[in-house]
């Protein structure tokens, strides 16, 4: 915003020459009055403006020169709409020191003054006819001359005095407004070496930043212009109004500073700054201290650096210091004693303390920082946490190096319940490639994922479009490293001796080898995502050993249909950016071989045994029936997401089960047929065997969510009749036989 207000700041200070100009002028005549029309005249003629003098003109001669002018107005180029106006204009120079070289003025007054700048759409502003023409060109031996260094010429103020004063610019391109309203100045004596008491209010506005603030400014000024040295002291700042979406703002800043360009040395003591206001719904606080700051070409030195900042919004409350100690350093290198950084967050539910502690140490030209020595603890409390408490602490050391761009993290200890080892290096900023070592002893990663929502009620609506997932950041990912942990439990499954190696580039993602002990088993394999193509693939290879299949289907799928222990075997191939895509894109194989354990849903052998006394052929799964097994076999040929099977192999003592079918894993759903068959007799009504022996037909079909198991004896029927047809055939053919034989004698 800077730049709009400095041709309003140049405008004031031509408008200042002028006024100075015209007084000197007029100051030269005896009977300034007389000569108005002859000035307004004049500007009228060479800058096409309407200049009105509607007050009195005021002069004095000796011992000073002056003048006093009232009421005074210039319009815009070529209208007789107003550019700028004042009030009041004095100005009185000593007359006799000017013989000496020095400018010694009485008093600058200016009172009432209103400026309007307009930039206007073709890049012009309406001041430029106010600048005169452009200089002649000067030959080569005069701008030498000119340029020769000369004296500067001393000056003297007695003060200064502006009040009700307007500074106003628009952009009519941009349509943006910028304002200096109620702008108030006064000064004590203004002369080098010379401490002098400034006394400056002014309210800014403006729409493009919103902008509108009241600033009042108190303090002494102190300069030397030979040796280019400026000093301020007892400063008293304060600024107050809305900044952006930031409203009660009030802004606090108190200290002296000073600054020597010539050796390029500066500091500060006793600076603080402070800040309040409100974002929204949040109220925010932040204090900075710095008692001693000091800076040349060669070092710098700073003491005891404090910023505290506090916030208080819906999401809570935030208290939080960070201070630096003892900062010393150069062209070439810095350090500090210590860091410190201490956070309190309290929220309705829970509350979390974060300290942090560290040396510094770090080059400037090297554009390295050093964190040797660094300790990071944490600590939160709160119902909904684990145990209603958690407590961490973390130790190591951090390097950053921007010239190389390159970062390394080692940290060890406590964090959350776990007991941590990292590792983290990353090198090329604008295209990092990461590389890590985790690891972790237990990890219960369900005390801090949110809990699961209950299932809302169904509403009848229109079906929402599946959500896509997007793995393009995956395209420029390099990363290389590896995760372990010896205990972990995430969804609800348990494991142990996790281990998972990654490397990713240029979109290729391989997991591998992905090796972990879970449910009495383990299983190890590999795992490939290729994110380069326009739709994602995926590769999954896992061996599952001696897996107890049960728990695992419950905690991972929440599918309670199938008990045993045993082996599994992946190799399945997908592609899908959609959960349903990747799901009907399923490709490859899987092979099954359990022990000791049952179907779930149903329990056969019943069903026969009800059948025979008038029982249903049709019924849904229910959880509390199943049929036993010793020895569960079976292989799935997976194409375009429906796995086929036909070598089921199902044994108990009782049961033999063969089958095959289908299950859709697109669409979760099933349609097998299975072939029963029951070994040594099974007791019907009257104590007869029923059944046995004898091959049943079981069909199961439906969505997963609505198994139905239906008996097929309609189909037993029909193989009973063809036995017995067959057994007729081979009784004629024995006749048959029979009786030729007879013949032939």
């Amino acid at each position: 915003m800077k730049k709009y207000f400095k041709y309003a700041l140049w405008t004031l200070a031509g408008l200042l020459v002028i006024l100075v100009a015209s007084t000197s002028y007029i100051a030269a005549t005896f009977d300034s009055n007389a000569y108005k029309a002859q000035a307004i005249q004049l500007v009228k003629e060479q800058r096409q403006r309407t200049l009105k003098l509607d007050g009195d003109i005021k002069l004095t001669f000796f011992p000073s020169i002056g003048a006093r002018l009232e009421k005074i107005s210039l319009s815009e180029f070529n209208s007789e709409k107003e550019f700028a106006a004042v009030d009041t204009v004095g100005v009185s120079v000593a007359l006799l020191p000017l013989f000496t070289g020095k400018l010694v003025v009485d008093e600058v007054e200016l009172s009432g003054m209103k400026v309007q700048v307009v930039k206007l759409k073709d890049g012009s502003n309406n001041f430029d006819s106010l600048l005169g023409a452009p200089a002649k060109t000067e030959p080569a031996a005069e701008k030498q001359q000119e340029a020769r260094p000369s004296a500067p010429v001393a000056f003297d103020i007695a003060s200064v005095t502006i009040t009700r004063t307007e500074l106003n610019y628009r952009d009519e391109a941009k349509g943006a407004q910028y304002s200096l309203k109620d702008l108030n100045l006064k000064t004590g004596r203004i002369a080098n070496n010379t401490p002098s008491k400034i006394d400056f209010a002014v309210a800014i506005q403006a729409n493009a930043p919103k902008v509108d603030v009241t600033a009042h400014i108190n303090t002494i000024l102190n300069f030397d212009l030979e040796k280019t040295s400026y000093k301020v002291e007892a400063l008293d700042m304060q600024v107050k109004g809305t900044v952006l979406d930031i409203s009660n703002l009030d802004l606090q800043a108190s200290g002296d500073a000073s600054a020597n360009l010539s050796t390029q040395e500066y500091s500060a003591r006793k600076l603080q700054l402070s800040a309040s206001g409100d974002k929204g719904k949040d109220r925010f606080e932040a204090k900075f201290n710095m008692p001693e700051l000091s800076l040349t070409k060669d070092k710098f030195s700073a003491d005891k650096l404090t910023l505290k900042a506090k916030l208080d919004g819906e999401a809570g409350k935030v208290d939080a210091m960070l201070a630096l100690l003892d900062l010393q350093g150069n062209a070439q290198s810095f350090k500090s004693s210590a860091l410190t950084l201490d956070a309190d967050l309290k929220q309705p539910e829970q509350a979390f303390k974060l300290k942090l502690a560290t040396p510094l140490v770090g080059s400037v030209e090297a554009k390295q920082i050093n964190l040797s020595d660094l300790v990071f603890a944490l600590s939160a409390s709160g119902d909904k946490l684990p145990n209603k408490a958690i407590s961490s602490e973390m130790k190591g050391s951090v390097q950053i190096d921007a010239g190389r761009q390159s970062l390394q993290l080692n940290l060890a200890g406590g964090l959350l319940q776990s007991q941590v080892k990292a590792k983290l290096a990353v090198n090329n900023f604008s295209n990092p490639a990461i590389r890590y070592d985790l690891d972790i002893d237990q990890l219960d990663a369900d005390l801090y994922l949110p809990k699961k929502a209950a299932p809302a009620a169904k509403v009848e609506s229109a079906a929402t479009p599946e959500q896509r997932f997007d793995l393009s950041a995956l395209q420029k990912l390099n990363l290389e490293g590896g995760l372990r942990i010896g205990k972990l439990k995430v969804a609800n499954i348990q494991s142990s001796q996790l281990r998972v190696d990654v490397k990713a580039h240029n979109g290729q993602v391989n997991v591998s080898p992905v090796s972990v002990n879970l449910y009495q088993g383990s299983v190890s394999g590999s795992i490939a995502i290729n994110a380069a193509q326009k739709i994602p693939g995926f590769v999954v290879k896992q061996n599952l050993e001696g897996i107890d299949i049960g728990p695992l289907l419950r905690d991972a799928v929440n599918l309670d249909m199938l008990e045993g222990k045993g082996d599994v075997d992946l190799n399945i191939t997908t592609q899908g950016n959609t959960v349903s895509a990747l799901k009907k894109g399923l490709n490859g194989a899987v092979a099954l071989n359990l022990a000791d354990g049952a179907v779930k849903g149903i329990n056969i052998a019943k069903k026969l045994r009800e059948f025979g006394k008038g029982g249903s052929d049709t019924e849904s799964a229910n959880k509390d029936e199943k049929t036993d097994f010793s020895e569960m076999k079976a292989t799935f040929k997976i194409k375009n997401g429906v796995a086929h099977n036909e070598d089921l192999s199902l044994k108990s003592p009782l049961l033999r089960l063969s089958g095959k079918g289908d299950i859709d894993i697109g669409n979760d759903s099933l349609n097998y047929l299975a072939k029963a068959t029951l070994a040594g007799t099974l007791e019907g009504q009257g104590g007869k065997d029923v059944v046995g022996g004898v091959t049943v037909p079981v069909r199961l079909s439906g969505p997963y969510t609505d198994l139905k198991y239906k008996f097929e004896f309609g189909s037993l029927i029909s193989d009973s009749a063809k036995q017995k047809v067959e057994s007729k055939k081979e009784e004629l053919k024995s006749k048959l036989q029979d009786q030729l034989k007879g013949f032939l004698k």
